[in-house]
């Protein structure tokens, strides 16, 4: 038996930071984890999609040469999918064996097999029993199984894969249909087709992307379709078979044929193990407070396993949330201004409220949108769909919410999000001086549309 201040289980971002950081405020600390260092994220999510993605827009560089004024013969390239794949695995390592490393110089102990929780201070792992002060459950989520005829039975023979098993596809499909029309949906259909295979997603709700401004996402459409992604909506799947899928559109059924399915239908918790502990959940998802308390005493719960933001950076701040209320801080998890990114061609970004939510408080707002096309960098780089959106209170210009479309989005949107911390208003942004050119002039521009108009159109 070992005795410890605090007991992780799952390494994911959330767990793994949260360990690092108790261990930095002087906690002796375990971390258990079944699978991988790093989690769903580091080995199966964010890292190696993001190196596929890139991939992609290697390839899509090349394509659109001729419009940078270069000449390339389209046969003298090709897609090396086996080539992309070892790329993506050789960084996923790089980042795992960075992890460990961490772990090792905080003096952090990693067990690894499976946990089973005794009671809320003792965690069995093999033989081995960890008793200890706290819990931090961070054991993540997996992709939830819709009740359609043959779904199981194509995840047996490979016809149907999840997010994690197309990351460990040997060849490049010809055809892709997705089942699921969210971000992991969105981002998997951007990286196979823009390598070329024809791609068609299925969503079951009257529109993709939910939670996404509308405005940003109209124009986004635009982009899907110039990519010759197909998406159906209210599309509703009946059956798989060996080599296909029936789906309903009202009352209308067709048959689609494919090289392989991918399943991104939801997410559920991974809560084996966990049964003795009798969990309070909501949705199917473990409850927490603004501390990332359970229902139990002396146990927290962060990442996707509560169904908050199934985000990694929400996950890492919930970890150092956790740790910090452990070790006496009374500083509460805030979720009204949490960035999320979706990483397609072109990307999108958002923090706050969209038009629609803040409509919904009845919110006395002032709107104000930047087309992409007036960005003199945006030209130089190519771009032409692409807007930023920034929403803010009429009384005084606090903005309550920014949503990018553009090339590097999910990097542009940090400077709305530190804004928003500081309770920035439309006219602290508008008097910033922001470098020319840059693609950051775009939110210089929308500021100065909520304090008077923008310069540039």
């Amino acid at each position: 038996m070992k005795n410890y201040d605090l007991t992780i289980i799952g390494s994911g971002p959330g767990g793994y930071v949260a360990a690092i950081k108790a261990a930095q405020l002087g906690l002796k600390t375990a971390i258990v984890e079944k699978e991988a260092i790093g989690g769903v994220c580091l080995n199966w999510g964010c890292i190696p999609t993001k190196a596929l993605l890139n991939s992609a827009k290697v390839f899509k560089n090349f394509n659109d040469a001729k419009s940078f004024g270069i000449d390339v013969e389209k046969d003298s390239f090709s897609v090396n999918f086996k080539a992309m794949m070892q790329r993506k695995n050789k960084i996923v390592k790089k980042l795992t064996g960075g992890v460990s490393y961490l772990f090792k110089k905080n003096n952090v102990d990693v067990f690894d097999g499976e946990a089973t929780v005794k009671d809320n201070h003792t965690v069995m792992v093999g033989s081995e029993i960890l008793k200890s002060k706290k819990l931090i459950l961070a054991t993540g989520a997996s992709p939830a199984t819709p009740p359609i005829k043959g779904l199981k039975e194509g995840l047996k023979t490979g016809f149907v894969v999840t997010s994690k098993g197309i990351l460990d596809l040997k060849d490049q499909p010809k055809n892709l249909t997705i089942i699921g029309g969210g971000v992991i949906g969105i981002e998997f259909a951007t990286i196979f087709s823009t390598l070329g295979t024809e791609v068609t997603i299925l969503e079951r709700e009257d529109d993709i992307l939910l939670g996404v401004d509308q405005e940003i996402k109209d124009m986004f459409k635009k982009a899907l379709k110039k990519a010759k992604i197909k998406f159906l909506t209210n599309a509703n799947v009946e059956k798989i078979a060996k080599d296909s899928l029936t789906y309903k559109t009202g009352d209308q059924e067709e048959t689609l044929k494919s090289d392989k399915v991918l399943l991104s239908a939801g997410m559920q918790p991974n809560m084996k193990g966990l049964e003795a502990l009798d969990l309070e959940t909501e949705k199917g998802f473990v409850k927490t407070d603004h501390f990332m308390r359970t229902n139990v005493k002396d146990v927290y719960a962060i990442g996707d396993m509560n169904g908050n933001y199934m985000l990694a950076h929400v996950a890492s701040k919930e970890g150092v949330i956790a740790v910090e209320h452990i070790k006496g801080s009374d500083h509460k998890m805030d979720y009204t201004k949490v960035p999320s990114g979706i990483y397609t061609f072109p990307e999108i970004a958002q923090v706050g409220l969209t038009e629609q939510e803040a409509k919904d408080q009845g919110l006395d707002i002032k709107i104000s949108t930047f087309p992409i096309t007036a960005n003199g960098k945006a030209l130089a780089e190519n771009q032409s769909i692409g807007m930023v959106k920034m929403i803010a209170k009429k009384k005084y210009g606090e903005i309550i919410g920014v949503h990018i479309l553009s090339d590097s989005a999910t990097e542009l949107i940090s400077e709305a999000v530190l804004g928003m911390n500081l309770e920035t208003t439309a006219l602290d942004i508008a008097q910033a001086i922001h470098p020319h050119p840059t693609l950051s002039e775009m939110l210089h521009e929308t500021a100065h549309g909520i304090v008077d108009k923008p310069i540039h159109i």
